[in-house]
């Protein structure tokens, strides 16, 4: 096992240098140049020459590649041209806020699915079996942002239930188990939103696992055992059900981060989402990579942790 987690590292190595590559090329490529944004646009071409060579935008990209690669070798990534300061403390500040959204909504989302894939499994062409599939298929269907302006239209502007942007009601100063409550009201809608495009994919993936592994001679032989419906389901069936949906999940946090994006600037929260947004119409090219080298990194992660739950749910797999 420790073999196989050093070589997946050592691999993930050249997959994160040539992702680093591509971002680098298309950050710089595209139309805007930073100097106008963060140094004025009332200077003239002297002062501008001056401030590209002060942060080595006047050089070719090969060398801005290599520069930055060998600063990155020391740990160093820059600073942000509009927060002026490091990378990856302006990173740091917002990451919490991020975290709050996309881990109880992932835990929440991927619960849930799993628990109506089962009931929709155990209960084939009823009328809940359908319902639960159409309602998965609508929303799996949902852009993200058209589900998070529907959501703050239906519960924010019409029923007023919850607030429409932001982390915590700025006209206040809660203190306490205010200041939490408060940050959980603003947490109910975009998490809602982000959970949603990820349960409609499980729910349909548990539910054909589910389903298939019902009809099995393992199974009928765990019935004539005496073993209860319920028992069955999870000891037996979902076990080996789970193995295609911890793909599916391992494969969406990708996705999950780009609907995080999108949430964030939807429901104005101060996150990685929201960065990046920032970032790119400030064509803040050192806070860009840093963000895609932490999303890159966040996906290599997750897909090693999917390989590894392999082998607890599937004890015949085992990497060598």
């Amino acid at each position: 096992m420790s073999r196989y987690v050093t070589r997946r590292i050592l691999q993930a190595i050249p997959l994160m240098l040539g992702a680093l590559v591509l971002n680098f090329g298309l950050i710089h490529l595209a139309p805007g140049d930073p100097i106008y944004l963060f140094a004025g646009d009332t200077g003239d071409a002297n002062y501008y020459a001056m401030m590209r060579a002060r942060y080595g935008l006047d050089q070719p990209i090969a060398n801005q590649l290599a520069l930055y690669f060998l600063n990155a070798a020391q740990g160093e990534f820059g600073h942000s041209y509009a927060y002026h300061r490091p990378v990856f403390e302006v990173i740091g500040a917002r990451l919490p806020a991020t975290l709050l959204l996309m881990l109880p909504s992932f835990a929440l989302s991927t619960g849930l699915a799993i628990v109506l894939g089962i009931v929709a499994a155990r209960r084939p062409h009823t009328w809940l079996d359908h319902t639960i599939s159409l309602a998965t298929l609508v929303g799996y269907a949902m852009p993200a942002f058209w589900l998070g302006q529907l959501m703050i239209l239906i519960f924010a502007v019409w029923l007023q239930w919850f607030p429409i942007q932001g982390m915590v009601d700025v006209r206040e100063n809660y203190q306490g188990w205010q200041y939490y409550v408060d940050v959980l009201r603003h947490l109910v809608l975009p998490m809602t939103s982000l959970g949603l495009l990820h349960l409609a994919l499980v729910t349909r993936l548990t539910r054909n696992g589910v389903r298939e592994q019902l009809v099995e001679d393992y199974v009928r032989t765990a019935y004539a055992k005496g073993l209860s419906a319920n028992q069955v389901v999870r000891r037996h069936a979902l076990q080996n059900a789970l193995l295609p949906v911890v793909t599916a999940i391992g494969y969406q946090i990708g996705t999950l981060i780009a609907g995080a994006v999108l949430i964030e600037i939807i429901f104005a929260w101060p996150g990685i989402g929201r960065l990046l947004y920032d970032a790119t119409l400030q064509r803040d090219y050192p806070l860009l990579m840093g963000i895609f080298l932490l999303i890159v990194f966040s996906v290599i992660v997750a897909n090693l942790v999917t390989d590894l739950v392999y082998t607890f749910l599937d004890p015949r797999v085992r990497y060598e």
